[in-house]
């Protein structure tokens, strides 16, 4: 039999197990004619199945030849299908699966909010929906600057009398802070040159939530105690007045609060959320969510517990003026396609010490290549949740910037 003979088998037989599932439960409501068939639900069936029983070692086997040859996205899904098979295969797949840091791949929703690739970048694009003042978020498939991509996140835009909001959701179709897929959000200042990345979960060991947090629970429906997700600044975004001229670009600095200095230095590292806490997004919002039992952070990553630790400073790289075009130019080696105000790269602040190679390396950039459509490219040591509220702020209005 070959490997995909293999997996195409385990596939039907967990399919036939939830159609059983049903049709047992159906039986069970025909009444006394129905024949009586003890209802088993589908972890139950999973946990009895002979895959669920296979040997650690031969498991493991099996999973990690998965892992590698599902290695992108649309087949990377069978990962995460295995994940949910039952409580044995989510333990060991989760132990092979890396972080984006190491693999540069994103597999569940959890890769989300760990830092990007140290070599190379995840090349990911976002469209723009006027109409309803929503943004979506999507990992590039291909070498092309867009094509069907897959979904990652979403966002949509709230206006205040005094600020705007911007949600950010796992769900494109449930952009609700009361949402269970909701994990952060973006807010201005009224003049749009201020803004505030908050994560919705502990970026770190010891993170402090805003006073101003309003109380909100996670996932009403589940089971296990509720847990109130609070606003956590884990960035502050500011833009400058523009001295370059009205077609000039403009002046961004981001201070990254839960990511030290040193994190873009040789052998530095970022604090690395390993698990939601008790709101079982482990899954992408296509697969059953599965639930944790906690929150959990890499204690070996986790430098910012002392609040005296420096804090990571991105600004955006200076362009340079080409007289043939008459405008202000940057590289960015043909992943922006149109001239805008809104397109940046992000580097590492001087602030953080002195100029040399690895602060020039750009971490993040953002460019229009359409009407609504834009790309975003993002390295260590940040994350596609901080690199998606960051080019958010480009979409806002800037009243004293523009």
């Amino acid at each position: 039999m070959s490997f995909r003979s293999l997996i195409q088998e385990m596939r039907d037989e967990f399919g036939s197990i939830s159609r059983h599932s049903l049709r047992s439960r159906s039986h069970r409501a025909g009444g006394g004619h129905a024949l009586r068939v003890a209802a088993v639900g589908p972890a139950e069936a999973a946990e009895q199945s002979c895959w669920a029983q296979l040997p650690p070692e031969l498991l493991r086997e099996v999973l990690v030849r998965i892992e590698e040859s599902e290695g992108w996205w649309p087949s990377r899904r069978d990962v995460v299908a295995c994940a949910g098979v039952c409580r044995s295969w989510r333990g060991i797949t989760k132990e092979i699966v890396r972080v984006p840091e190491a693999s540069g791949k994103l597999t569940f929703p959890i890769s989300l909010k760990q830092p990007g690739p140290r070599e190379g970048t995840l090349k990911c694009f976002i469209r723009r929906n006027r109409t309803t003042q929503t943004y979506y978020l999507y990992l590039g498939l291909t070498e092309a600057l867009v094509d069907d991509g897959k979904f990652l996140l979403a966002a949509r835009k709230c206006r205040k009398p005094t600020c705007t909001d911007y949600l950010i959701s796992l769900d494109m179709n449930d952009m609700s802070k009361g949402s269970n897929t909701y994990i952060g959000k973006l807010r201005s200042n009224f003049l749009g040159t201020k803004f505030t990345v908050y994560d919705a979960h502990p970026p770190y060991d010891g993170a402090v939530v805003s006073k101003g947090r309003s109380a909100r629970v996670i996932g009403l429906n589940q089971v296990s105690p509720r847990v109130p997700a609070g606003n956590y600044p884990v960035s502050h975004i500011s833009y400058e007045l523009n001295v370059l001229g009205a077609r000039g670009p403009r002046r961004m600095n981001c201070i990254m609060d839960s990511i030290p200095a040193s994190a873009v230095e040789e052998g530095g590292k970022a604090p690395t959320q390993t698990e939601f806490p008790l709101s079982g997004l482990d899954s992408f919002p296509s697969i059953s969510f599965f639930r944790s039992k906690s929150a959990r952070i890499d204690s070996a990553t986790s430098q910012l517990s002392n609040q005296k630790e420096e804090k990571l400073v991105l600004k955006n790289k200076s362009p340079r003026w080409h007289e043939q075009l008459q405008c202000w130019c940057l590289n960015f080696r043909g992943r922006v396609t149109v001239a805008s105000v809104k397109n940046f790269q992000l580097v590492a602040s001087d602030e953080n010490g002195p100029t040399n190679q690895e602060q020039d390396k750009v971490i993040l950039q953002f460019g229009k290549i359409g009407k609504d459509l834009f790309t975003m490219d993002y390295r260590y040591p940040i994350s596609a949740f901080q690199s998606f509220a960051i080019c958010l702020s480009s979409f806002d209005t800037k009243i004293a910037c523009e």
